[in-house]
């Protein structure tokens, strides 16, 4: 994990405003957050939770990830109400090779806190931490039935990359299309220099 990492960590726990006015405080995933992270996998309705990669219903999977949390390469940045953790965004990032200068960003958010702008406000704060890391892009992976995801990630500024018919399986191994989507990350000083 470099300096800047480390830094970035410091500003959290974030304490953040959504629409409806409720306050949510974001911050990193804790060893001893395993049975309320399951929860909110659980939480989860069925249709929607056959699209994730891994099987999140089993505590074992949960466990495994509270227990070896490493933000070097999966920095998971909860979204917590109430003391009850209902969003969370992942930066995943390879430490070598031909992508090491991309992240890969997921967000899931729990169905009765959608719509507030705690899934935006995830993946903007995981994306200030991705250019603070040097990364250079950013990616998001998306079954082509997740719509409304995809708008929020439009909305962010990403851009469709690529869509494969019928290229993925669900859990149920129903076949979907695939679509990437990727964002040039700018830093601060590329900004700075932008504008003047």
């Amino acid at each position: 994990m470099s300096f800047s990492i480390e830094l970035e960590l410091q500003k959290f726990p974030k304490h953040v405003k959504l629409k409806d006015g409720k306050k949510a405080t974001l911050r990193l995933l804790k060893a001893d957050d395993e049975t309320e992270f399951h929860q909110l996998f659980l939480d989860i309705p069925e249709s929607e939770r056959m699209f994730i990669k891994h099987r999140v219903q089993d505590i074992k999977v949960i466990r495994d990830w509270c227990k070896n949390i490493d933000v070097g390469r999966n920095l998971p940045l909860l979204g917590v109400i109430d003391k009850k953790i209902v969003g969370v965004a992942t930066l995943h990032q390879r430490l070598g090779g031909w992508k090491r200068h991309i992240g890969r960003v997921s967000v899931l958010v729990h169905p009765k806190f959608r719509g507030l702008g705690l899934a935006t406000t995830l993946v903007e704060a995981t994306l200030d931490i991705a250019r603070r890391a040097g990364l250079e892009r950013a990616e998001a992976a998306f079954i082509a039935e997740q719509e409304a995801a995809m708008k929020m990630f439009a909305m962010l500024g990403f851009n469709q990359l690529v869509r494969l018919e019928d290229y993925v399986k669900d859990m149920t191994a129903i076949t979907h299309d695939y679509v990437l989507m990727g964002l040039e990350l700018k830093t601060d000083e590329e900004y700075a220099s932008a504008a003047g």
